[in-house]
């Protein structure tokens, strides 16, 4: 999913860069929260952070200036329908318990003997602080104490996979919306992701939004390419084509290879028609400008093909660039995919440098020092 926020207030910020997302909650789930907790959402508080550390991480500094609705501090600060609560949240709630048998309970996961049950309850069922209320129903913890034990509203971190150069005053986004099933076959969705994808196109809303410089610092036009970005790692990818193919129009660029990976051709190619068009006709992934575009789709056959199966089947173009100075960038999971493409750089560089393996890999390394080998990965 591609998500475009337009505005003539963003700022400026290059290919590269990230940008952090303060996700609003579900107004339903902080009604229920504020009625659980028997909660005035009317009541006016004042914040007052402490001088050494902000208590109220990834706020505007105007949101909550002066006294704020109690609704409105909720909202903005605590996440009470997506984080897990922490153990000491379980302490504290055994407290207040005035059933017996919750408190037995609580008294039991906070006891090192209920340590994996708790596990087991809480983190592996990814339950979040309304539903462990729920579960609890005779704790009625006083604000004071939700305020020090909900977890705070964190920001969300997105590649931004597009140029300021091509796509003036917006900033687009690609997000997959995520859900998974605990063990006991409980539906989750991702927070920030789920959002966003509800969001309606034609609305006008503000975003609390923070531009930040990523892990992947912006290449000089004439710097050569090797890119490698499977599934949505190939969001500041799409930003650095977009960028080089209009920096193309008025001045010499070099080439660019660029492996992208999905799971299959007719369900997850994404931008497919935004590669192919810069792979073709004189395109900065055209093999005439000294580029290409290779894509492996893992799922489309018996054999299970990666991006860096693709990389090993071009090898002699990819150490034809990088031995003439190109720059390696790597964007996407931090599982097993950034491990096994240097791994397979390793191999290439081996093979058709001639060079024993050992000698592959201090060059390697090299090239890190250097500053020609960059990885962006997320879990």
């Amino acid at each position: 999913m591609c998500i475009i926020l337009s505005s003539k207030l963003i700022h400026q910020y290059q290919v590269g860069d990230v940008l952090e997302i303060l996700p609003s909650q579900n107004p339903s789930a902080v009604e229920a929260f504020i009625q659980r907790c028997n909660l005035n959402p009317d009541l006016y508080i004042t914040v007052q952070p402490n001088e050494t550390e902000n208590g109220i991480p990834n706020i505007p500094s105007d949101a909550l200036r002066g006294p704020v609705k109690l609704r409105s501090f909720v909202e903005l600060t605590m996440d009470v329908a997506s984080a897990s609560p922490r153990r000491y949240f379980f302490e504290i709630m055994r407290l207040f318990a005035t059933a017996e048998h919750e408190e037995e309970r609580l008294r039991y996961f906070s006891s090192p003997e209920g340590r994996d049950d708790l596990y087991q309850y809480n983190q592996r069922e990814r339950r979040t602080i309304i539903e462990v209320l729920e579960d609890f129903p005779s704790v009625q913890l006083p604000f004071e104490w939700l305020v020090q034990l909900v977890p705070p509203l964190k920001t969300r971190t997105f590649s931004i996979s597009s140029s300021p150069l091509a796509h003036p005053n917006q900033v687009h986004l690609t997000v997959s919306v995520i859900s998974w099933s605990t063990p006991f076959k409980r539906k989750r969705w991702g927070f920030c992701s789920t959002w966003l994808a509800g969001l309606d196109p034609e609305a006008r809303i503000h975003i609390p939004v923070w531009f930040n410089q990523g892990s992947l610092p912006p290449p000089s036009p004439s710097l050569p390419l090797v890119l490698i970005g499977p599934g949505t790692g190939c969001a500041p990818f799409r930003a650095f084509i977009a960028e080089r193919a209009l920096q193309s129009t008025s001045e010499p660029t070099a080439p660019i290879l660029f492996f992208f990976g999905c799971r299959n051709e007719e369900n997850d190619f994404l931008y497919r028609d935004f590669w192919l068009s810069h792979a073709e006709c004189g395109g900065v992934l055209s093999k005439e400008k000294g580029g290409g575009f290779f894509v492996a789709f893992s799922r489309d056959q018996p054999q299970k093909i990666y991006v860096q199966h693709k990389m090993e089947e071009e090898g002699q173009r990819v150490w034809s660039m990088l031995s003439s100075g190109a720059a390696v960038y790597i964007a996407g999971s931090s599982t097993k995919m950034p491990a096994d493409v240097m791994s397979y750089i390793e191999k290439i560089v081996a093979k058709e440098g001639g060079v024993p393996m050992e000698s592959s890999v201090r060059w390697l390394r090299a090239l890190e020092k250097a500053g020609k080998y960059h990885v962006e990965a997320w879990s």
